[in-house]
């Protein structure tokens, strides 16, 4: 997978993509590296078979910039490439366009997205639990990048302006996301992301009851080296910067409903932070009791040992509140998301601390 240094951008639409073939990760030197074009297609476009991919050559779906060091007097437009075989060398570019009858597809019934808040320049959206917010790997056939491009099919058609998710959720976690609806728009969201002037808030449900009502937890996060699951972080001192604090909504007999503001993005960050202190997040299946279980869960290959664990099919994350200004006026916006259906279901089957019935 490390043909390339420029990754596809993943909010255009999942298949009308222009890639760059960048062969310096290799020791060989650039100018005599080569990579057969059927080879380069099956490492992006991972939720399709090789011969699928060979297909799409042959029937005339992929072009090569007519620039690149084969041609270094080219035009610099694309022209067909039907050779599946044709090495690629560093600096080529390839176009894959693909007709509407072999596109991923959308499910019926699922490509509706709830709007929490709209405006010319951006919009945020709920993102349910379950649904992954780009196509990768097993989860293809519905995401919430594909669901915003059926929403926005109309926009998309007549100014060929895709939607562009301003940050991400894990699979699992659900609420609250935003979406730049124009380019300035998504420049200026990651800008105050990365500048921490977004409020970000989510709700957690974690196990065991949490004495002490609120707390701030500023440990440092990176990857957990001696765990076998590669996308692992945990606390060391040899980490990124994280700050997340904490406080107490509600305390229930085994569980404590927790409120959490972000002040740094590391990956997991509530859920390393979380677990450190002693209390992971109900449903965790990396964090919580046992990180073989995230691995039977990849296989399809849970017990029931595992779901009595887990206690919910899933990691009891929401983000329930985001506060930004809005990119051209600079208005503060609030939008705000209440606790997902499931995870609340489960808190009115928890008897709360101190309820003697």
């Amino acid at each position: 997978m490390a043909f390339f240094e420029k990754e596809r951008d993943l909010n255009r639409p999942p298949e009308d993509l222009i890639l760059e073939v960048d062969g310096s990760f290799f020791q060989a030197k650039a100018s005599e590296w080569t990579l057969r074009l059927d080879q380069f297609l099956a490492a992006h476009l991972t939720w399709r078979s090789r011969s699928s991919v060979r297909d799409l050559v042959k029937d005339g779906f992929v072009e090569l910039d007519a620039s690149t060091p084969d041609q270094p007097l080219g035009s610099g437009k694309f022209v067909p490439e039907k050779r599946p075989g044709k090495k690629l060398r560093h600096g080529s570019k390839v176009r894959v366009i693909i007709p509407p009858h072999l596109r991923l597809p959308v499910p019926e019934g699922v490509s509706a997205i709830e709007v929490l808040y709209e405006d010319d320049d951006v919009t945020a959206v709920e993102k349910p639990a379950m649904v992954p917010v780009h196509p990768s790997g097993r989860y293809v056939n519905d995401t919430l990048i594909q669901r915003l491009h059926g929403h926005y099919a109309e926009q998309l058609t007549q100014e060929g302006v895709a939607p562009r998710l301003a940050h991400r959720l894990d699979r699992e976690t659900s609420g609250i996301v935003l979406v730049g609806r124009r380019p300035g728009a998504h420049t200026e969201l990651r800008r105050q992301f990365e500048a921490g002037e977004i409020d970000k808030r989510y709700l957690a449900i974690v196990e065991g009851v949490i004495e002490a009502d609120r707390g701030s937890l500023n440990w440092p996060i990176g990857p957990a080296r001696t765990s076998v699951i590669r996308l692992k972080m945990t606390v060391c001192e040899d980490g990124l910067d994280a700050r997340t604090d904490w406080s107490v909504v509600e305390r229930f007999d085994d569980v404590t409903l927790v409120a959490c503001e972000l002040f740094t993005g590391r990956q997991h960050q509530i859920r390393v932070h979380l677990s450190a202190m002693g209390h992971p997040i109900v449903g965790d299946k990396l964090y919580g009791p046992d990180e073989e279980i995230f691995a039977r869960a990849a296989d399809g290959e849970l017990t029931d040992q595992d779901r009595d664990l887990l206690r919910l099919d899933r990691q009891a994350l929401h983000h329930t509140r985001v506060a930004f200004d809005q990119p051209r006026t600079g208005e503060r916006i609030v939008v705000e998301s209440p606790l997902a259906a499931d995870l609340q279901a489960f808190l009115d089957g928890c008897s709360r601390a101190g309820d003697a019935s």
